[in-house]
C-alpha cells in the first residue's frame, strides 16, 4: 500500500510540475473580442456606451449581481466618467473609467479590479457603420500574471469573458433597436 501511495504522489508531483511549466509558457497578455451588427446608427448606440448609467442597463457584469453597489463619479458621460463598485456577490470590487472618446465611433475604458483577482485591463468599443447597420466590437486586453495563466490552463478566458460579451452585446442590440 505504501508503494502505491508513493507512486501516486510522484505522479501527482510530475503532473503539477507539467501544469505549472505549461502555464509559464502561455502568453503574457490576453485579448477577448466580440462583434454584433445592430440595426441602428452609431449616434443612437454611442450614448448607450459612453454614459455608464445607460451602459449598466445592458452591461452583463452589472446585471449579474443584485448585491452590486455602484457609485458614479465625474461627468455623466465621456472622458472622466467613472464608476466604482463593491459586492459581496459575484461582482467583486473595482473601478471603470472612460479614458478616451471619438464620438460616435469609439469609447476607450480602463478597468481596475481589486477582487476577486487584481487586474488592470483596457476596454475598447468600436462602432463601424456598415450599410443600414453598425458593427459594434467590444474588446478587452490585459496582462496575464502567472496565477491567471495557471487558471487559464483549466478555464478559457475567451470562453468565460466572451460569453458575457456576447450576452451584453445582444442586450445592447435589443435596447438600441427599440
Amino acid at each position: 500500500m505504501l508503494k502505491f501511495l508513493g507512486i501516486a504522489a510522484v505522479i501527482l508531483v510530475i503532473a503539477a510540475a507539467a501544469i505549472l511549466a505549461y502555464a509559464a509558457a502561455r502568453p503574457d497578455d490576453f485579448k477577448v473580442s466580440r462583434t454584433v451588427a445592430i440595426e441602428a446608427a452609431p449616434e443612437r448606440i454611442f450614448p448607450l456606451i459612453a454614459n455608464l448609467r445607460q451602459m449598466n442597463e445592458w452591461n452583463p457584469f452589472a446585471k449579474q449581481d443584485p448585491a452590486l453597489e455602484i457609485v458614479y463619479s465625474g461627468p455623466d458621460s465621456g472622458v472622466g466618467a467613472a464608476q466604482s463598485w463593491d459586492s459581496t456577490g459575484r461582482g467583486g470590487k473595482g473601478r471603470l473609467e472612460i479614458t478616451g472618446v471619438t464620438e460616435p465611433t469609439a469609447v476607450a475604458m480602463r478597468l481596475d479590479m481589486d477582487k476577486p483577482i487584481e487586474a488592470h485591463n483596457a476596454i475598447a468599443f468600436d462602432l463601424r457603420p456598415n450599410g443600414e447597420a453598425t458593427e459594434v466590437t467590444w474588446t478587452m486586453t490585459g496582462g496575464m500574471p502567472f496565477v491567471s495563466k495557471v487558471i487559464g490552463v483549466f478555464v478559457s478566458m475567451d470562453r468565460m469573458i466572451g460569453g458575457a460579451f456576447e450576452q451584453g452585446l445582444a442586450d445592447l442590440k435589443q435596447l438600441a433597436e427599440t
